[in-house]
């Protein structure tokens, strides 16, 4: 079964719930998507919403590439060769991960069609489901209060709070989330906001509740030599995220920080699933814990993330919310979620259904 044609567009979905993080507002989500048609009339769908400030594409950079793609080099190709078609892939837009990863996507969506197996199938399951946490970005403490007890009040236990601004302000919202939901596991992302001194004051003032990890604290320019200033208790705590993008990354981490055994996986920032596969061999091979992370994106790539994700035994966190408060999306389907936890449906491919 070849390759019949390639399609690129993009759609601004919409965010139901703006939100502030270190070092920027979120108000519109806009994708880019690429469908590829086998000659059966199968069709894969690829998601993508890069961050310029992450890895150097924006998502109008990606819909300007994937635009100007020649697509001659899967057009008339055998899907059961998207091992190779998927290398070639790479090859093409190593520097353009927003661009790598649509295409990456929705190759392994159609692939997987073809098979009529789920893509989980084709990596190989390892777990069933595991919790999501939900993000609450940089607010005041009331509206931070509000939006956790919304939260709650729809079932999610697992909280990832925003930070980076003012570890002491940070510290007592998080604390103010804590008295009011004592049950809830609490996380924080610094998206690169922090100081060694600022996230020690931030510990000192949260040792009395538990926080499950720390994301992102330092820059990606300081980010080892900061970990590896940390108390060793502190330092298992910290999760690499901008500091690590593909393969090179995590050697660099494994060898020069060995006290940061948490690595956040994103496919935005890996490229797809290929690279991020790669990443993840490493880290169980490691002992390394893995969190799969997401920017705003469409049920399609963070249904692709899942797939992924529950393949692996080294999988302990999911931060996969990115879709649930868009106003829109292109598809339904992907995963279920139900009080918080993630699952898989048992849909061919990545599962999703295109919205006529």
């Amino acid at each position: 079964m070849k390759i019949k044609d390639v399609k690129v567009y993009s759609r601004d979905l919409g965010t139901s719930r703006p939100y502030t993080i270190a070092y920027k507002t979120v108000s519109e989500v806009l994708i880019a998507f690429v469908e590829i048609e086998l000659e059966n009339g199968i069709i894969g769908i690829g998601a993508s919403n890069s961050s310029k400030a992450v890895v150097g594409e924006s998502v109008e950079e990606t819909l300007n590439h994937l635009s100007n793609v020649d697509f001659s080099y899967l057009i008339g190709q055998k899907i059961t060769q998207t091992e190779g078609l998927l290398r070639q892939t790479h090859d093409k837009f190593t520097t353009l991960p927003g661009t790598h990863a649509a295409i990456d996507i929705a190759l392994h969506d159609a692939f997987t069609q073809f098979l009529k197996i789920p893509l989980v199938d084709y990596f190989g399951q390892q777990q069933q489901t595991l919790p999501t946490s939900i993000t609450i970005g940089i607010k005041n403490i009331g509206e931070t209060l509000s939006e956790a007890e919304e939260y709650y009040g729809m079932g999610f236990r697992f909280f990832k709070v925003k930070t980076g601004l003012n570890p002491v302000l940070d510290a007592e919202r998080v604390i103010k989330i804590a008295e009011r939901m004592p049950d809830v596991v609490l996380r924080v992302d610094a998206n690169q906001g922090y100081s060694t001194v600022d996230l020690n004051e931030f510990v000192k003032r949260t040792t009395k509740i538990k926080l499950e990890l720390i994301e992102q604290p330092f820059s990606t320019g300081n980010f080892i030599k900061h970990v590896n200033e940390l108390h060793p208790s502190i330092a298992q705590l910290v999760v690499a995220d901008e500091s690590l993008k593909n393969p090179k990354d995590v050697l660099k981490l494994l060898k020069e920080a060995p006290g940061c055994n948490i690595f956040n996986i994103k496919l935005m920032k890996t490229g797809g699933l290929l690279v991020a596969k790669q990443i993840a061999y490493i880290a169980e091979a490691s002992k390394v814990k893995l969190m799969w992370g997401c920017n705003d994106e469409s049920v399609v790539s963070i249904a692709a993330a899942l797939h992924l994700a529950l393949s692996s035994r080294s999988t302990k966190f999911l931060d996969l919310d990115g879709s649930l408060d868009l106003i829109k999306d292109v598809v339904t389907g992907g995963f279920l979620i139900k009080n918080g936890m993630m699952a898989l449906t048992d849909k061919n491919g990545l599962g999703v259904q295109k919205i006529s």
